[in-house]
């Protein structure tokens, strides 16, 4: 009878050795968990300061930007007697006095009128403290309603690249210097009939003044969001 209880207590004690030490290796592995949770943590906070850093740096650079836009509108609209869009810094000109009908060549007289306002338009852009923060400048043809698309997208296109082409020669007032700049930014459109002029207050479309060329810029802007988003996503 000792014999048998003894044999129980070793056997208890034996299982309750089996329960010490599983206690103790749940105890060790739940301590590495902890650990490697703690790194982890450590790890998440520094990319939260570097993403804060960043997102700080792409912001500022966002409203220098916005201050630079302003700037560059003011400097347009007090160089140029013509009208300045004072959201987007475009200038318009009226196809009719560019062309004659259903023509993309210059007429002699409207050489004239562009000799003397597309250079002081680019120079204002391509200035040393203007130029780093333009992305693109945007040279983009306009057409009425009357006729088909594609027709009117073939016309706007070519209107506006022979805009483009009075730009990039230098013997129409732009120096080789910005010239150069010029070729590396600009971008040609035909948008045909889909941006036509509307009459004030009302939906209809103004025939006269739908048929334009519009020179503009676009800031870097659209980059800092890009860059802005990303961080966030991050």
């Amino acid at each position: 009878q000792a014999e048998l209880q003894l044999n129980n207590t070793r056997t208890e004690l034996e299982e309750s050795e089996k329960e010490r030490q599983a206690s103790l290796q749940k105890l060790e592995d739940a301590y590495a968990r902890q650990t490697m949770t703690e790194e982890e943590l450590q790890s998440a906070y520094q990319m939260i300061d570097e993403a804060r850093d960043e997102l700080n740096s792409a912001k500022s650079e966002l409203q220098d930007i916005v201050g630079i836009r302003t700037d560059i509108i003011g400097e347009l609209q007090t160089k140029f007697s013509m009208q300045v869009d004072p959201q987007t810094g475009s200038i318009s000109f009226s196809t009719d006095v560019l062309f004659k009908y259903n023509s993309a060549t210059l007429t002699a007289a409207s050489k004239n009128t562009l000799k003397e306002v597309i250079p002081m338009y680019l120079d204002v852009l391509l200035q040393d403290n203007f130029r780093p923060y333009i992305a693109e400048i945007i040279i983009e043809g306009h057409t009425d309603t009357v006729g088909d698309y594609q027709s009117n997208m073939t016309l706007s296109f070519n209107r506006a690249n022979s805009v483009a082409k009075f730009c990039l020669n230098s013997s129409n007032g732009l120096s080789k210097e910005n010239i150069k700049v010029l070729e590396q930014l600009l971008t040609v459109n035909g948008r045909s009939f889909s941006d036509p002029v509307y009459k004030a207050n009302t939906d209809i479309v103004d025939m006269p003044a739908s048929r334009r060329v519009e020179i503009k810029f676009r800031l870097k802007e659209d980059e800092m969001i890009q860059k802005i988003t990303e961080v966030l996503n991050q």
